[in-house]
């Protein structure tokens, strides 16, 4: 982020009360945290739970939040932290089953335009988002977190609380998966 967009940034939040900032984040965020912890979790119903956890955090802690990264990166390093949370949690564990064998679609936003052109221009969304689904939640985080949320290496580190070069490595780990899921679905990978 420049200094100028962090600067406005701090700004705005200096000027709002905690409920004007809650709700411009929730309009400015919302619909991208609710994708970024269903692509973890895979539940629609499980995600708004999480997204609706990660704003009354986000909510709470307005007031000791430093500005050293975005709120954007604030509110994915929480939104992640929740579902990571929720996965390990005694609940998931016990209906994990019943998930297994539910079919659901991608929120509507998903948007694979970013997603590398040459895979695009063979598979539909909709084969892309299974497939990106079918990755360990390890790899899924890093590839969703690049290609749908367009976040750079430098804010997917600090999101993730691991160093570039650790990105770097779990991301092409991540696309050497992901093309080896596509090739074994017998979908074409140029």
């Amino acid at each position: 982020m420049n200094a100028s967009a962090k600067s406005s940034e701090v700004d705005w939040t200096l000027q709002l009360t905690n409920e004007e900032k809650l709700t411009r984040l929730m309009s400015e965020y919302g619909a991208n945290i609710v994708q970024l912890a269903y692509l973890i979790v895979k539940d629609q119903g499980i995600a708004e739970d999480i997204t609706q956890e990660v704003f009354l955090k986000a909510y709470r802690g307005l007031d000791q939040f430093r500005h050293q990264s975005s709120v954007k990166t604030w509110l994915y390093r929480i939104a992640i932290n929740e579902s990571r949370k929720y996965l390990r949690s005694w609940s998931f564990r016990q209906i994990f089953s019943t998930y297994l064998s539910k079919e659901e679609a991608p929120p509507e936003k998903v948007d694979t335009a970013n997603v590398e052109s040459a895979v695009i221009g063979r598979m539909s969304k909709v084969q892309v988002a299974e497939q990106v689904m079918k990755l360990s939640p390890l790899y899924r985080k890093v590839m969703v977190l690049h290609y749908y949320e367009d976040l750079s290496i430098k804010e997917i580190a600090q999101v993730l609380d691991i160093s570039e070069d650790a990105v770097r490595t779990q991301l092409s780990r991540a696309r050497k998966h992901f093309k080896a899921l596509c090739e074994k679905e017998g979908l074409e990978w140029t």
